[in-house]
This record gives C-alpha cells, sequence and structure tokens, in this order.
C-alpha cells in the first residue's frame, strides 16, 4: 500500500493506523487481539519520520518494546526521553504520555494492552510542534 501524498510504502502486512490519534501517517498490525480468554491486545506500530500520536492515558499498563529506530517517549511534566530499539516502556495507569518517531526516520514498537476490558486508551489533544521539538 502507498501514502500517493507522501509516496511513502506501507510495510506489508500492515494497515494504516487510525490518522485522529497520529499527526501524520502511521501503520498498525494487530498481533494479538482480545477475546474472552485474552485480555490483552499487541499491535506493532510503525512511525514515519516526525511522526507522534496525541496526549493519551491509559485505564490499565501499556507496555512498549521498541522493535526498530529511534523514537521518544514523553510523560506530562518529565523530560522527553529517547527510545531505541529493546528499550521498553512500563506505561502505569492514568499517566499523561505521547510517543513517536523522530524526525531522522521510521520507528517501531509492540503496544501491548493489558486488562483491555478497563478500555485500552483515552486520546486526548494532540502533541504540539513546540512540545515535540522540546527535550523538557
Amino acid at each position: 500500500m502507498e501514502n500517493q501524498e507522501n509516496n511513502i510504502v506501507a510495510p506489508e502486512g500492515y494497515s494504516p493506523a487510525v490518522a485522529a490519534y497520529f499527526s501524520g501517517t502511521a501503520w498498525l498490525k494487530m498481533l494479538v487481539t482480545p477475546d474472552i480468554i485474552t485480555n490483552c491486545s499487541i499491535g506493532d506500530v510503525v512511525f514515519e519520520a516526525g511522526v507522534r500520536n496525541k496526549w493519551h492515558t491509559h485505564p490499565s499498563n501499556q507496555i512498549l518494546i521498541v522493535t526498530g529506530g529511534v523514537g521518544y517517549y514523553k510523560e506530562e511534566g518529565k523530560p522527553r526521553r529517547e527510545i531505541k530499539l529493546g528499550d521498553v516502556v512500563n506505561i502505569l495507569p492514568g499517566v499523561k504520555h505521547w510517543h513517536g518517531a523522530t524526525p531522522n526516520g521510521r520507528f517501531s514498537h509492540y503496544a501491548i494492552n493489558i486488562n483491555t476490558e478497563k478500555g485500552v486508551a483515552d486520546w486526548l489533544e494532540p502533541v504540539t510542534d513546540e512540545e515535540y521539538n522540546s527535550a523538557d
């Protein structure tokens, strides 16, 4: 699949992520979906360079495992962190945060959402360019 506007080619087997939650092109491949036995989801998310998601919280933990590239992770009130291959981030319930790619290239992570019966994410306002570019 190719995004004609930017000539961006999707990773094989991925679908466009919900555009309303991202600042640009991101891709998603669901690896595990919740059912009556498994109350978690695992998605492989790929962000194009410079793309981040909106500020959001989770009603239960979310665990990110970085699988490629270099990205940013930012919790409200804390400095932005650079995260790279192999890094793991355990995001506690109710913590306002965002994550995404650096300006230099694609970034990917597994997003593991546990206790999905409580919901997955509460989406908030977009991350401004000033917030994205600030290390604070």
